[in-house]
Formats: C-alpha cells, sequence, structure tokens
C-alpha cells in the first residue's frame, strides 16, 4: 500500500495557507480530533476543519488553558487527556469509541521540542520520544477501530524537517548510554513521527487508513520553539533584531496559516486518496534525499526540501512499531 516518495504536483507550494487547500471541500458529517489543537498550527487545522463543516474534539491537558485558547471557536469539543497519561490516553479513546462515531481524521499534532536537559517520563521515557511519538502511538491504535469504521479515514503525523538531526537510535531511545543533545532528542522523536505513519499506512490500508507525515515548516509564532536561543533564531534569519518573526517561506519560515497548510491537505486532499505512508512538506510529497555524508547543521539547508532514507525506511518502520508495542502495551485490536 506504500506511495513512491515522489512530488505529485498538487498545485500548490510553500505560501499556501490551510484555507487555499481546503477550499471546495466539504467535511460535513465527518468528525476529526486534533491534538495541540489549542495552539499554534494545531490551532489553525481545528479551525480551517470547523470551517469546513466538520466536527472537530480537540484532547487537552488543560481543559481551562484549552477553553481559553478555543473562545472564539466554541463548535470545537474539548475533552481531556494527557499524551504523558496512559491511562488518560486509554480513557480519551474508551469514550470516543463508546459513541460508535467514525473517525474520519487525526491530526497527531501536539509536541515539544529541544528541551535544555534530558528529561524522563513517569515510564522512565525521554520526554520527547514520549510525548511526540509514544502517546500519539498508543491514541492512535486505541482509537483504531473508529478510523476503520470511517472507511477512509487519515492519520497525520507531524514531523519535521527536524528528522535530519537524527535517526530512532534503537539501541538507547532514552539516552541512558549516550551524551543528551536538545536536537538530537528532538531529531530522533521527529523520524519516529514519520516512520510511524509509514508502519501505520502499511497497515491500515486495507481498511482505507491511509497515513501520512508532515514537515509544517518554521514557524516561529508558536509556543514550540520557547526553548531555543533567540540568539539562534536570529542567526538562521528567523527573527529580526526586535525579535519579530521573518516570514520567508522560500527559506521555510511561515506564518500558522502557511505552516498548517500541508497537514491540513494531507487530512483532506482529493489528489491523495489511496496514497499514505510518504513523509510531505509545503502541500506536496517530498522527494527522497540522499544519506547525509555528515552530522546535519540546521543553517546549511533551510528551504532545501525532502526527507532523509532514514525517516521513511520501512525496515526501520518496522522496528519502530514493536519497539512502540513494547514501550507502551498498545497493540492494534484483533
Amino acid at each position: 500500500m506504500t506511495t513512491p516518495q515522489t512530488p505529485i504536483g498538487s498545485g500548490f507550494g510553500r505560501a499556501s495557507t490551510a484555507d487555499d487547500v481546503i477550499a471546495g471541500i466539504d467535511l460535513a458529517g465527518k468528525t476529526a480530533i486534533v491534538t495541540g489543537g489549542y495552539s499554534g498550527l494545531g490551532r489553525e487545522t481545528v479551525r480551517v476543519f470547523l470551517a469546513a463543516g466538520a466536527r472537530v474534539i480537540v484532547p487537552a491537558r488543560d481543559v481551562g488553558r484549552a477553553r481559553t485558547a478555543l473562545a472564539d471557536l466554541p463548535a470545537a469539543e474539548i475533552w481531556p487527556m494527557d499524551l504523558l497519561d496512559a491511562a488518560s490516553i486509554d480513557a480519551f479513546a474508551r469514550r470516543f469509541l463508546a459513541e460508535r462515531t467514525p473517525l474520519a481524521i487525526l491530526v497527531n499534532s501536539a509536541g515539544i521540542m529541544a528541551l535544555p536537559k534530558l528529561t524522563l517520563d513517569a515510564r522512565g521515557h525521554e520526554l520527547q520520544f514520549a510525548t511526540n511519538h509514544l502517546g500519539h502511538f498508543q491514541l492512535t491504535l486505541g482509537l483504531w477501530p473508529a478510523l476503520k469504521a470511517a472507511h477512509g479515514a487519515r492519520v497525520v503525523a507531524v514531523s519535521s524537517l527536524g528528522h535530519r538531526f537524527s535517526p530512532v537510535v534503537f539501541e538507547d531511545v532514552d539516552f541512558r548510554n549516550r551524551a543528551y543533545t536538545p536536537f538530537a532528542a528532538y531529531g530522533q522523536s521527529k523520524t519516529a513521527n514519520a516512520l510511524f505513519a509509514v508502519a501505520l499506512d502499511r497497515r491500515g490500508g486495507q481498511d482505507g487508513i491511509r497515513a501520512f507525515a508532515v514537515h509544517p515548516g518554521g514557524i516561529v509564532e508558536t509556543n514550540l520553539g520557547k526553548y531555543i536561543d533567540p540568539a539562534m533564531l536570529r542567526e538562521l534569519g528567523a527573527v529580526d533584531a526586535e525579535g519579530k518573526p521573518i516570514i520567508a517561506p522560500e527559506r521555510g519560515f511561515k506564518t500558522p496559516a502557511m505552516g498548517a497548510a500541508t497537514q491540513v491537505w494531507c487530512a483532506t486532499s482529493p489528489a491523495l486518496a489511496g496514497k499514505g505512508g510518504v513523509y510531505c512538506e509545503d502541500c506536496d510529497i517530498s522527494v527522497r534525499l540522499a544519506p547525509p555524508e555528515s552530522e546535519y547543521v540546521l543553517g546549511d539547508t533551510l528551504g532545501v526540501g525532502g526527507v532523509y532514507p532514514h525517516a521513511v525506511d520501512p525496515a526501520a518502520a518496522e522496528r519502530l512499531w514493536a519497539l512502540s508495542e513494547d514501550l507502551t502495551g498498545a497493540h492494534l485490536p484483533a
């Protein structure tokens, strides 16, 4: 069921917005779940899904904060859930399955980035890997019957160009025996997001469940980069001397509306019917790059698209799936 990692000429591009890509698409009668849906790209995704007629549920660890952030989008339903709490994830999935509502769209948009020091979750796993990948793995598997019931569901895993910083280091995902660096940990988690889409699509394709990984671009106007040194952002040309975001989509720096476009495109575009298991950016399927010859440096290739082979490797995807089952105890329904 794997789709070739080759652009299809979508007609959209780097500066396209979420409104652009969803124009003319009717989501009436469909239900979507968007993690991270009360800030940044997730919030923009929720807004356009609602405008297109969908019912949208936003899981939130802090329900009060989510309600405040979504006050101008009252149709959004906010349900409690914490991606770092296995019991909370299971409770959310059980609540949704109890409705017997088909789930047409699941966008796994929540995430954390570049934590300055090694931090472990309650189960002993590195926090970025646990939040960005393991929590979403457990949630997606918990919602599987509802995805299957949609007869054409799409799952979008929000990855990043950051996957270039590191493959999944299977021998030590939790940095027990190697030096921790913020971007190596972030990169590993973003590679995991991309590999999850590969493995998920292989399992779900026969039931109409297709999965996509997405690099949204560099979006400074979110909370994701709150741990990044402002000096680094200035050096990269992401912000000006006063710290204000510089919008330059040709170099990958986008507004939230532009950043959400690719995940909305993957979730809704008719051009992707029958396709899946691919990494996308700038509202199209990305090209596959040659393996890196040296350690990735962020400033070297800003604006240069493409995905490293380690993030779309089927063997690595299967190894990650098995590891994720072991670490979470989650499995697809028999």
